[in-house]
């Protein structure tokens, strides 16, 4: 491997380790402060915020410039450039809020939901605030410098659990998640500009440039946005709010263990392959490479969470949350099958195929939707969930079909570069399984808070051990390949070496 490569592959790592540990931390506020509010609140709370957010996304996404992309793909970025996204930004942020806002008392009518009005009001004062962040703090990500942004993340998610919790515990009301939501975008709005010093002017000297490239990605996060977003529209409108409420807790806790750790990748990728893009085998390595250590991390980790989601929300959300116990466990296996592809995003946009991410989002809605309409219409909010399923399966397909058009590596070549990870994940699940099935017949199924910390401090035990040795025995046994085991063993080989020299530099002071 040449030298930029190597000096390439480090910031790489390095800025995933710093994001990874950022997200890391942040998900750790997250999922506490979700468990907290949870033992606070009601999941009609959580189902009205919700409802709320999930309506304003959909306004941002109709409304989104891509600029910060954009700004990434531009090779020489001038102080103008920046200028006309924060200018771009600021207005857009503005017309959300205010138009937000003037809707609020239509949307609580529509809804028959007084407490909605006051809400989105809320909320559009958040969009306006979103709209003013520091444009240039891009910067850090074209360059391959995440370390402020992974403090800028670890800030914000400290603020908005801090105040979270403070207000629930005061007022035992919904106003929780909104306080520490406003409370979040307004500290991470004034650290951008303490982070990265910037003074910006209203230029829009450059907008077609940007748009330009952005358009296509925009329309793509349109489409995105509906995919995802509209099952929780669909629940809160003809389910109820108190349904709403535990399927969005139930999908903060599902995602957390396995998408929240491909999502820094998604962030440190994008401009790693856009250095790489001009030379497609080395693409084509660094993509197979990077989608063989996210399955291996990402696969068990979700699966695994579904594994321990009975004993996990008995402990940690108390008896009115059990019926979130099945969406943990399905949401948990729709996300397992994300992270077959979901390194196609900073590929694509590597390679400046937005009009293909958009026609990709596009089928994907096509195939999402109805299923998940039928499925909701025929078995309530467990058939929603196996609607979503099978368009999980759908969508992996979709997305590995576009990184074979991308690398041109076939679906099959795919499959096979994970394959240890799946009979290992396939033996985590088995060996699990057979513990529960134990336990539900045995001393432990008598309950009480004890016995469940006993059997999900087992379960984790055991899933992390049998995964781990059959990965390694899979890896022996295919003659210790690349993959992510050698790249576990150079970090590995790397920290013993730096430990190494540090002895013995302390050794001659």
């Amino acid at each position: 491997m040449n030298a930029p490569a190597q000096n390439i592959r480090g910031q790489i790592l390095r800025g995933s380790v710093w994001i990874s540990g950022a997200r890391v931390v942040a998900n750790a506020l997250s999922a506490l402060s979700t468990i907290v509010l949870a033992r606070l609140l009601l999941p009609s709370d959580f189902g009205l915020v919700g409802l709320a957010t999930s309506m304003l996304a959909v306004l941002q996404a109709f409304t989104e410039l891509s600029l910060s992309q954009a700004l990434i793909h531009t090779k020489d970025p001038t102080r103008d450039h920046y200028n006309t996204a924060w200018t771009l930004n600021v207005i857009r942020g503005s017309l959300i809020g205010i138009g937000f806002a003037a809707a609020a008392p239509l949307l609580a009518h529509l809804y028959a939901e007084p407490r909605l009005e006051a809400v989105v009001v809320a909320l559009g004062i958040s969009a306006a605030l979103g709209g003013l962040q520091n444009p240039k703090l891009i910067m850090l990500q074209k360059n391959l410098k995440f370390h402020q942004d992974a403090i800028l993340g670890i800030a914000a998610a400290l603020v908005n659990v801090c105040v979270s919790i403070g207000t629930a515990f005061v007022l035992r009301s919904y106003w929780a998640l909104i306080a520490g939501l406003l409370a979040g975008q307004a500290v991470s709005t004034v650290l951008s500009y303490i982070i990265f010093p910037f003074r910006p002017a209203l230029r829009v000297k450059h907008f077609r440039e940007l748009w330009q490239f952005s358009v296509w990605v925009s329309i793509s996060q349109i489409v995105n946005t509906l995919n995802y977003r509209f099952d929780q529209l669909l629940v809160g409108t003809f389910l109820g709010r108190a349904e709403l409420g535990l399927y969005t807790v139930g999908g903060r806790l599902a995602v957390v263990p396995g998408q929240e750790l491909v999502r820094p990748l998604t962030s440190t990728l994008f401009p790693a392959f856009s250095i790489a893009g001009g030379d497609k085998e080395r693409l084509r390595r660094a993509y197979q490479r990077v989608q063989a250590v996210v399955t291996a991390v990402a696969l068990p980790t979700s699966v695994g969470f579904g594994l321990i989601a009975d004993p996990f929300v008995r402990i940690a959300l108390g008896p009115k949350w059990l019926e979130v116990i099945p969406i943990i466990q399905l949401l948990a296996f729709i996300f397992s099958l994300d992270t077959l592809g979901s390194l196609v995003f900073p590929l694509a946009m590597a390679k400046g195929e937005t009009k293909s991410l958009f026609l990709r989002n596009s089928l994907k809605l096509a195939v999402r939707v109805p299923l998940i309409v039928v499925g909701m219409a025929a078995g309530g909010l467990t058939g929603l969930l196996v609607g979503r399923a099978i368009a999980g399966f759908i969508g992996v397909a979709v997305d590995m079909t576009m990184v074979t058009r991308l690398t041109d590596l076939t679906i099959a070549t795919q499959l096979r570069a994970n394959i240890r990870s799946f009979v290992a994940t396939g033996a985590m699940i088995v060996a699990c399984m057979c513990l529960n099935h134990f336990v539900a017949g045995g001393h432990f199924a008598a309950g009480g808070t004890v016995n469940l910390v006993v059997q999900l401090a087992g379960t984790i035990a055991l899933g992390v051990v049998t995964y781990l040795a059959v990965t390694l025995a899979c890896w022996q046994l295919a003659g210790r390949p690349e993959g992510p085991e050698s790249e576990a063993l150079d970090i590995g080989r790397g920290v013993v070496r730096r430990l190494a020299g540090w002895k013995r530099l302390r050794a001659q002071m």
